[in-house]
């Protein structure tokens, strides 16, 4: 019989209710920190950022050293995967991504058959510093896009308000767009496992764009991905711990849950905890949700949200979050001041 966790997260994660709640948050690597951004100009562009392992390492530590969150979660980026793939991927400064659009199967030839993994060595290298670095009691979290949110980027060669561009080809290119997915279905899984073995205790699917799929494609594009790279990565590795977010999903998440994809599903912000959790089996770990504006906001706004999900959440497996990233403008105090509240103690 295996051993029991003893790290907070990763005793949710097994289905276990722990109080006080523990607690990290997504994009908890960032603008909003000053040592962050002091960082991201000494390493000059954003994907030589994620690929230095000293300089990765670094941001990662910078909130746990601020904040002592119960969580590091790997500083990197989803698109890293199109990147090692084969296509161009840059960041403009104020403006995110950019990349050459895939379009078509003649575009598809220019992607690797398979996902070369030494290109993403150094984020490997990152976790396996990590791995030493890291207060024992921290849980090391790594993470991918989920297919769906990577390929809308890939398709639209950009980040698009409502993914028009994919859906669209979805439509008129299915049979391309089945070939991508499970390019990215079999990318990731692949990328996952080597995190893991490099390190990683537990990951994060991120499925960003969730909320643009209407109901005739959600599972084909959504759960169905989705739930194979789950699979795949505990076929390869059983001990990994899978937390799934479906951003705008909220509609999908009692069926996330009966299909068991990933141990614990993530909450956005618009969907309340006291209305959607008596309904979920006592066993599904959940993860979420304050709305980041309230966490800009502060003061009463902020702990009112704070105890309405710890009201919610009590006796269940939870882990605190946002119900998305932490935004750049957001008060470090606020942040500071959100521990204590969720850990009842002064800021």
């Amino acid at each position: 019989m295996s051993e029991r966790p003893t790290k907070a997260i990763l005793r949710v994660l097994d289905g276990e209710p722990v109080w006080p709640l523990p607690i990290w948050i997504m994009r908890q690597a960032g603008r909003y920190l000053p040592e962050y951004r002091a960082t991201r100009t000494q390493a000059g562009s954003f994907l030589d950022l994620c690929y230095t392992p000293r300089l990765a390492e670094e941001v990662t530590l910078q909130p746990i050293r601020r904040f002592g969150f119960d969580a590091a979660i790997m500083f990197s980026d989803i698109l890293v995967i199109p990147h090692a793939l084969g296509q161009e991927v840059r960041f403009v400064e104020n403006e995110g991504p950019k990349l050459d659009p895939i379009t078509s199967s003649a575009d598809l030839k220019r992607l690797a058959d398979e996902l070369p993994l030494d290109r993403l060595d150094p984020v490997f290298e990152t976790l396996d510093c990590l791995s030493a670095s890291l207060p024992r009691e921290t849980t090391l979290l790594g993470f991918c896009g989920a297919p769906w949110t990577v390929a809308s980027y890939m398709i639209a060669g950009k980040g698009t308000p409502d993914q028009a561009p994919a859906r669209l080809t979805a439509y008129r290119d299915p049979a391309f767009m089945q070939v991508l997915i499970d390019k990215l279905v079999a990318a990731s899984t692949a990328y996952l496992i080597r995190q893991i073995d490099a390190g990683a205790e537990a990951v994060q699917l991120f499925e960003s764009f969730g909320a643009a799929l209407p109901p005739a494609l959600f599972d084909k594009l959504s759960l169905d991905p989705i739930r194979r790279i789950v699979e795949g990565l505990k076929q390869a590795r059983p001990q990994a711990k899978v937390i799934v977010f479906v951003r705008g999903g909220g509609s999908h998440l009692h069926r996330f849950a009966s299909a068991g994809v990933g141990d614990a599903l993530a909450l956005d912000w618009t969907l309340d905890p006291a209305q959607i959790l008596p309904d979920l089996p006592g066993r599904v770990a959940t993860q979420g949700n304050l709305d980041p504006l309230a966490l800009i906001a502060g003061g009463e706004a902020m702990e009112k949200g704070v105890d309405h999900i710890l009201s919610a959440v009590r006796g269940r497996p939870h882990i605190f979050n946002l119900g998305h990233g932490i935004l750049p403008e957001t008060p470090t105090e606020h942040v500071a001041q959100l521990i204590a509240r969720v850990r009842g103690t002064r800021a």
